[in-house]
């Protein structure tokens, strides 16, 4: 054991000290890292359960499922949230449980049919570990997997420990309306805005001690912090690697136009899914590109250029296999982030759609059910449809804005 650890801490080293890029302002350390450094004595002589993805990569390139497995520790049980362990599955794809190739271990399956770990799944266990790295967009579903962990770990009596990661869209960045408890779903599952600047080990927080998660007991949580990391980061200005959060997330870019642009997955225009560049691309075949470039620079919206692009939507191996208007020629515009703390994602969705209705009411269409569900309320569809102004939607959302903030104070650890 000792000398698997020296090895471990040299491969640490390497990574952490040469691979410096001078342009970015630090390397900020992740809970998973400061776990293996200091606090594996919570794991000794454990069963553990281990609720991870592909994102749950220590800075030498291993998985923390295999770095523990290496070192001896007892992996009794993997939980895996959309997209599966390995990360190899598409948006919406179910799996059924499995054990794992690589280490034998056995897999339990917490997305489709069953969201949160069972009773049977959990009962020889002594302690959970989280390991996944959120995007900081409530309909993204790896909060929504947290939240029914915390849920099990609370009516089973098992302790979690949370091990903390950044918000990538910053953690002062909080936009969009607060979810009505009547909209709540597995892409909208507490009342809490689009955007809500938080980490993952400060959501868990705000989940357990404004007891959203709906148990008589609060779960015996930890958080295992972040070092180095300052609440106006963004992704990009550190230089830990982005690890593809998920197939269509391939990059920090994406992930920061994404909650404004995922609003079109409940409408017929195309998200960009089956194109390189998903949700940054964006069109419909009845869509004229310069039109609708025109019609949004009236709005002057910050931070971010329009340009015309033309795609036909693919199947993509490992991305999609059925993307809106395959193999039909659609017009749209390409979204390029200029400057990422004057944009506004879920502002700049709502002005899209606002422009899509005014120029395209003939055949622009929502998808009722789910479009609600994303926004977390029917307010927005059905203010946008009868042709309120963007500015006075936008403003409609501060009130409850405001009282989430208040709330969210409480648990800030940075």
């Amino acid at each position: 054991m000792k000398i698997i650890l020296i090895i471990y801490f040299s491969f640490l080293f390497l990574s952490s000290s040469g691979c410096q890029q001078p342009e970015k302002t630090q390397k900020v350390m992740f809970g998973d890292e400061i776990f293996i450094t200091n606090h594996l004595d919570l794991i000794k002589g454990k069963q553990i359960g281990i609720i991870t993805n592909q994102t749950g990569v220590l800075p030498n390139g291993t998985h923390l499922v295999d770095t523990l497995f290496n070192l001896g520790y007892n992996i009794a049980a993997i939980f895996a949230p959309e997209h599966d362990f390995r990360g190899k599955l598409l948006a919406g794809e179910s799996f059924e449980n499995k054990v794992d190739a690589e280490t034998g271990i056995p897999v339990y399956s917490i997305y489709g049919k069953t969201k949160k770990p069972t009773k049977e799944s959990l009962v020889n266990l002594d302690i959970l570990l989280f390991d996944i790295q959120d995007i900081g967009a409530r309909f993204y579903t790896y909060i929504s997997t947290l939240y029914y962990v915390l849920q099990a770990a609370a009516e089973n009596n098992i302790p979690v420990v949370v091990l903390d990661r950044p918000d990538p869209l910053s953690g002062t960045n909080i936009d969009g309306p607060v979810l009505s408890d009547e909209f709540k779903s597995f892409i909208g599952i507490a009342t809490i805005p689009v955007i809500y600047g938080l980490t993952v080990g400060e959501i868990a927080k705000l989940f357990t001690g404004e007891n959203y998660i709906g148990t008589d007991s609060t779960p015996d949580l930890t958080i295992i912090k972040l070092d180095g990391w300052k609440r106006e980061y963004y992704w990009d200005d550190f230089e830990n690697n982005w690890i593809p959060t998920s197939p269509n997330i391939p990059g920090f870019e994406t992930a920061l136009v994404y909650p404004g642009t995922c609003f079109l997955e409940g409408t017929n225009v195309s998200e960009g899914r089956g194109t390189e560049e998903p949700f940054s691309t964006i069109g419909a075949p009845f869509i004229k590109s310069d039109k609708l470039i025109s019609e949004m620079k009236k709005n002057n919206i910050p931070g971010v250029e329009l340009t015309p692009v033309t795609f036909s939507p693919k199947k993509i191996a490992g991305k999609t296999n059925n993307p809106k208007y395959e193999g039909i020629e659609c017009y749209g515009i390409k979204i390029s982030i200029t400057d990422k703390t004057k944009f506004k994602a879920v502002e700049f969705g709502v002005y899209l759609l606002s422009s899509l209705i005014n120029l395209y009411n003939q055949n622009f269409r929502f998808k009722d059910d789910f479009f609600d569900k994303l926004a977390g309320t029917d307010r927005l569809r059905k203010e946008l449809l009868a042709g309120k102004v963007p500015y006075e939607i936008i403003k409609s959302w501060n009130t409850a804005l405001e009282k989430f903030k208040s709330i969210r104070k409480k648990y800030l650890l940075y």
